[in-house]
């Protein structure tokens, strides 16, 4: 029975195999799917056309991190990268998702952050990607007993948009 066994996986192991790619775009690929061409990235601070503060600067800080740690990208000053990646800030809104029966008061919210980014090529001038109306929701239960603060959502909503906005500079599949 083993014999059989073992016979029958050295069979089904090519097949298994060979739809393993080398190129993302042809299979499953076992090598990053991020460009290894580019050595260096820029990320200077988004531009934030919100009311709301600071989102800017977490957003950066969210984005470096991402590109550190799942790309094969080093991080560089914008004079000396190869790509830049820029953006904008568009929208951030705060909804009501719940309320309370007795008392009318939210119970869950909502919190919603939009963005515009373009990812450029400093050597050609050529945008490689871009993206509008990008966006990443969170939510918060700001009941008494639960008291979750907006803040945690909000940070949860910006580390969000980062892994997203990452995961958009892959190699086209």
């Amino acid at each position: 029975m083993k014999r059989l066994l073992s016979i029958l996986i050295l069979l089904t192991l090519p097949v298994c195999l060979g739809a393993c790619a080398s190129n993302s775009s042809s299979g499953y690929a076992f090598n990053s799917t991020y460009d290894e061409s580019i050595k260096t990235i820029a990320i200077p601070i988004f531009e934030n056309n919100t009311l709301q503060r600071g989102l800017e600067v977490q957003l950066a800080e969210s984005l470096n991190k991402q590109i550190q740690a799942r790309t094969p990208w080093k991080l560089s000053k914008s004079a000396q990268a190869e790509t830049s990646l820029v953006g904008v800030i568009t929208f951030h809104s705060l909804s009501q998702i719940s309320q309370a029966p007795r008392t009318g008061l939210a119970q869950e919210q909502a919190i919603r952050i939009t963005v515009n980014f373009e990812w450029r090529d400093n050597r050609t001038g050529d945008i490689i990607v871009a993206r509008n109306n990008f966006s990443a929701t969170s939510t918060f239960v700001p009941q008494r007993g639960v008291s979750e603060r907006i803040e945690h959502a909000q940070r949860e909503a910006i580390e969000e948009l980062a892994i997203d906005i990452v995961s958009q500079l892959r190699e086209s599949w």
